[in-house]
């Protein structure tokens, strides 16, 4: 966030997105809005301090000075887009977590802006994904969209029925949504604004790549990957009994809590280093299916992207755990492709984002072989019942 005089020139250092700083103002925006509110108007479940509605309300009560002389609230992107074009303006999908943007109407939030205390008029004009909205030194200049709506968009995840899924470091399940769906009070699923001007749900673990890495590197620190892939596959799937539990940082999705930690149960002196290795990617594969599970959207095929798609047999585990087509990419960087394309129907290249994904390249398909994962699966959800327990 960068807070600027009616010149562009800022008037206090910015705030980085993962700013804690406001944890007191979101807790008053919750006890005035209540999260029912907040989410049926920005499709936002949680109200936390990271947001910029909190951090505004942080900089009123906290810094009056800066306060006073701010007259112009930019995100990054906008800075950016003011700085090649002169024009104070943003981007939707950009806007869609700051919970004073309304995703139904489009617009800002008047609500949200009066307790904040803060005029329309300090905030951008506000453009759909995709819009040649200027120039620089005669380049066009086009608005993008977040960094998973983006790299959905290169993914060719444009339609319900595919989704999305990167498992780098976490992951992060992308699908778009005709709508926006009703409030569950133990849902913490946000809904965004896509960049045709509908909606998409995000839903995202802590880790996922994550713990295989910190398997490797505390306990397997001489293999590689490729290793442990085939340390993985001597195995057969259900890892005969060993159930791993991946919450190395906690729980998110579908059950959010912080305090979950990971465990490996059902040990005995038969199970190898390779039972350890083939529970750990299982554990993920089980992660992605309860997540579809619990959205209940009807899933056609997953688009796999992030580390974990470079593993054949971490990629036909998912296949065959959710018992849906897998399909890799030949670029490997979606969210910069995905920018490419909504620049280039932006200016006139395509006529659409859709259009424009029809070419892209299509990698590895995995269809499910119809090894039966249920077992597994139901071993999981046991031992996370048992163990995975919200205090």
């Amino acid at each position: 966030m960068i807070l600027t005089d009616e010149n562009g020139t800022p008037v206090r250092p910015a705030i980085v997105w993962l700013d804690n700083r406001a944890v007191e103002e979101a807790k008053l925006i919750e006890e005035h809005f209540g999260h029912k509110r907040v989410y049926e108007i920005t499709g936002q479940p949680e109200i936390t301090a990271t947001w910029p509605a909190a951090k505004l309300l942080w900089v009123k009560r906290n810094e009056p000075e800066v306060w006073a002389k701010t007259k112009k609230v930019f995100l990054l992107e906008d800075y950016i887009l003011y700085k090649l074009t002169g024009k104070f303006i943003t981007e939707k999908t950009l806007q869609s977590s700051t919970i004073y943007f309304n995703i139904h109407t489009a617009d800002w939030w008047q609500e949200m802006l009066d307790f904040i205390g803060l005029e329309k008029e300090k905030l951008p004009a506000l453009y759909s994904s995709a819009k040649e909205v200027g120039a620089y030194d005669g380049m066009k200049v086009v608005t993008g969209a977040i960094d998973q709506i983006a790299g959905a968009i290169g993914a060719g995840v444009v339609k319900q029925g595919t989704v999305s899924v990167m498992t780098g470091t976490t992951m992060v399940i992308f699908l778009p949504s005709e709508g926006v769906p009703a409030y569950d009070e133990k849902s913490i699923v946000p809904c965004h604004y896509n960049y045709d001007d509908k909606y998409c749900l995000l839903s995202w673990t802590p880790t996922a790549g994550m713990a295989l890495k910190w398997f490797k590197n505390a306990l397997c620190e001489s293999f590689s990957f490729r290793e442990l892939d085939g340390l993985a596959e001597a195995v057969a799937p259900g890892s005969d009994g060993v159930t791993f539990l991946p919450y190395l940082c906690g729980s998110t999705m579908p059950k959010y809590n912080p305090q979950a930690r990971g465990s490996f149960t059902g040990l005995t002196t038969e199970h190898t280093r390779g039972h350890f290795v083939r529970a750990v990617m299982e554990s993920v594969a089980c992660m992605l299916r309860s997540n579809l599970d619990y959205l209940g959207l009807d899933v056609e095929e997953i688009r796999a992207m992030g580390g974990g798609a470079s593993s054949p047999l971490w990629c036909q585990m998912k296949a065959d755990m959710t018992g849906k087509r897998l399909v890799t990419l030949k670029n490997k960087e979606t969210a910069c492709l995905g920018s490419a394309i909504l620049a280039a129907v932006g200016v006139g290249a395509f006529a659409s984002v859709e259009e424009a994904v029809k070419l892209l390249a299509l990698d590895k398909v995995y269809e499910s072989t119809g090894v039966n994962y249920d077992e597994c699966y139901e071993r999981y959800l046991a031992y996370d019942k048992l163990l995975n327990v919200v205090k």
